[in-house]
């Protein structure tokens, strides 16, 4: 009998191990929250030493005249937050995703996508139930018993990632869900 993992051996591992926290401590190193000048366009301008930069022009790249950028700043297209379902009756599978800049798409099984814009209120409410604590303590995975033909709900935020399904729904995910485009997440054939 091979003693160890069935990767090889506790070296293996240590080496792994090894290599995601060194893979950790690099890109923590570059994420201390200062502001990051937008990309350059065309030719670059000096600044003052503390002083934000801003493109040739004076504007960020959202427009906003003298507005910088910060490294941990979504951008536009960003994905906030992914709701894949499957199951139920009809077998569905089918998925949500909503961008930073409030638009969405929705895939019912292999159906061509649906298209769509939340308001900037319905964004911030969406915002407000992901970024709530109590979402936060919500079970990584399902902790009832699964309703028989319920759906099975996976939710994708923040690279957390939350399962759960039918008759288990935490009060904060019931809350992300009602604020979700359209109704809440996809369960439709």
């Amino acid at each position: 009998m091979m003693r160890g993992s069935r990767y090889g051996g506790r070296g293996w591992t240590r080496s792994w191990v090894a290599a995601a926290v060194l893979a950790s401590a690099v890109t923590v190193a570059g994420c201390d929250g200062q502001e990051v000048p937008p990309p350059p366009a065309g030719s670059s301008t000096g600044t003052a030493a503390g002083t934000p930069a801003t493109t040739p022009t004076g504007t960020s790249p959202t427009g906003t005249p003298g507005e910088t950028v910060k490294a941990d700043d979504p951008a536009p297209d960003e994905v906030l937050v992914e709701v894949n379902v499957d199951g139920g009756i009809a077998g569905v599978v089918n998925q949500l995703v909503v961008r930073q800049d409030g638009s969405y798409t929705v895939r019912h099984g292999t159906t061509s996508s649906r298209h769509g814009r939340m308001t900037p209120a319905q964004v911030a409410e969406l915002r407000a139930a992901l970024e709530d604590p109590a979402y936060a303590k919500v079970p990584a995975r399902p902790t009832g018993e699964p309703a028989h033909d319920g759906f099975r709900y996976i939710v994708t935020y923040k690279h957390r990632l939350v399962v759960a399904t039918d008759g288990g729904i935490a009060p904060a995910l019931g809350r992300v869900f009602a604020a979700l485009p359209e109704g809440g997440p996809p369960t439709g054939p």
